[in-house]
């Protein structure tokens, strides 16, 4: 199974407001850069999608290591959330319905063809990639007006 590297990131202006995301495919020293926008959106959201799009731009299933500032992202598989959540019927902890459930049933499909290894990076620190990838999030926020 090939190795690859995927840095992820999103950002948004307002919470909720317009946001962008940003994700840096590695590959046998090769580099790829994605990123999009949503007018309307939460950071959470965002932070989902850079995973999913990272994720969504592999051709066959290959072993990830993820890396990503999002507590979210990273405690929803690390600590089994997302099993919870699927087997409480998309219910969080507190019995409530859990947001953004179509975007989670995309990442959790996704990992079902992928072996994804997430790694929770400090945001806003001396990560080149994980700041290159707030770079594409924030400059993708500026394309959407």
């Amino acid at each position: 199974m090939e190795e690859i590297t995927l840095y992820t990131d999103g950002a948004c202006s307002g919470n909720p407001g317009p946001g962008g995301w940003g994700a840096i495919l590695m590959y046998k020293g090769n580099k790829k850069e994605i990123s999009g926008g949503k007018k309307n959106t939460t950071n959470n959201e965002m932070e989902i999608t850079a995973v999913i799009e990272g994720l969504k731009n592999l051709k066959y299933p290959c072993s990830v290591k993820l890396y990503s500032d999002s507590a979210y992202v990273v405690n929803c598989f690390n600590q089994g959330w997302i099993y919870n959540w699927i087997k409480n019927g998309w219910k969080n902890s507190a019995k409530e319905p859990v947001k953004n459930k179509e975007l989670w049933e995309e990442l959790y499909e996704l990992t079902k063809i992928h072996k994804v290894e997430f790694i929770k990076v400090k945001g806003h620190s001396d990560n080149e990639y994980n700041n290159r990838c707030d770079e594409l999030a924030r400059k993708a926020i500026k394309e959407l007006k």
